[in-house]
């Protein structure tokens, strides 16, 4: 047996909501470089839209979700993988508590918007739909052998990702830090099971050697090579993948479906909040030029509120 694991992340660019970051991990048959995911998967999944009810649209999350579209395809492969996993999130902060690991010491208050209502889940689809998904998923891993193993998140409201930041002093370092220490959550270096893990490149960085060497302990890291496409690099029994386009790996499309779904659920927890105390308010992503439109029109009442820019507003 080996592990799958893949990492993406969404929401790097706005500057309103949070950076969400997920690794998803999978023990497979054999050797995980050689192993076919997608095509074991198959049943219950494909990388193109479907009317099917019980499959799945799995791909990068820009494909498979956009406001027109609506949340029901994120949601789907989302609370279907929670479920194998033995969990039924009822509403946005179950599903964030269960898949954040806690790897902080760091203390934050959470944002009035999440604290002041409660969203429940799901938002579009039915519940029994979820549990008949998550079964016919179940039955198509034990075929094939596979078991989805853990799907964990870094959630990093503006606050946190403003200290991380200036802890780093640099957006793309912080990001890769978060990133790394997020996979050592799920991952052993130490372990002798055939590992491959691929992530999404961070930006335009190609090399990975010393920020992995920050993680690992005293770890050796090998560099296989670094070049603009691929960055790979071994430790011990694991192969390491920074590449681009590396949501064309079943792991890695599933983390950026789940990033996606924590993002949006929680620009919707915020829009809801601002319409409510600025009546008439249009609703934002949270990117950056309709950003400041937005914290112009809000200006006010987030003064009288006592919001402060460094809970509401990330700086870079």
């Amino acid at each position: 047996m080996g592990l799958l694991i893949g990492m993406d992340e969404a929401g790097y660019g706005p500057n309103l909501g949070p950076l969400v970051v997920t690794v998803t991990v999978w023990e497979v048959p054999g050797s995980p470089r050689e192993f076919d995911l997608w095509n074991a998967m198959s049943e219950v999944a494909q990388q193109t839209p479907t009317k099917e009810r019980l499959k799945l649209h799995v791909a990068d999350s820009k494909q498979v979700y956009s406001p027109g579209k609506g949340l029901a395809a994120l949601e789907k492969s989302v609370l279907s993988a929670s479920r194998m996993l033995g969990r039924t999130p009822q509403t946005l902060t179950e599903l964030s508590e269960e898949l954040q690991p806690r790897i902080s010491n760091l203390k934050f208050d959470t944002p009035p918007w999440l604290s002041d209502a409660e969203l429940k889940l799901p938002t579009e689809i039915n519940s029994a739909l979820i549990g008949d998904i998550a079964t016919k998923w179940l039955e198509c891993c034990q075929r094939s052998g596979v078991t989805l193993k853990e799907i964990r998140s870094e959630i990093v409201q503006p606050q946190r990702f403003n200290a991380l930041v200036r802890a780093a002093d640099n957006k793309a370092l912080a990001l890769s830090r978060l990133s790394l220490n997020l996979l050592r959550s799920v991952w052993n270096p130490d372990e002798n099971e055939p590992t491959l893990v691929i992530c999404d490149k961070h930006g335009g960085r190609n090399r990975y050697e010393d920020l992995l060497a920050e993680v690992l302990d005293g770890q050796m890291v090998f560099s296989v090579g670094e070049a603009k496409e691929r960055s790979v690099y071994r430790v011990g029994s694991t192969e390491l993948r920074f590449q681009m386009k590396a949501e064309a790996n079943f792991p890695v499309a599933l983390a950026s479906i789940v990033c996606k779904y924590v993002r949006e659920l929680s620009m919707h927890a915020f829009n809801q909040f601002w319409a409510k105390h600025v009546p008439g308010v249009k609703p934002t992503a949270g990117y950056p030029v309709d950003a400041a439109r937005f914290k112009a029109e809000i200006a006010e009442i987030q003064a009288q509120r006592e919001i402060t820019d460094d809970v509401l507003w990330r700086e870079r």
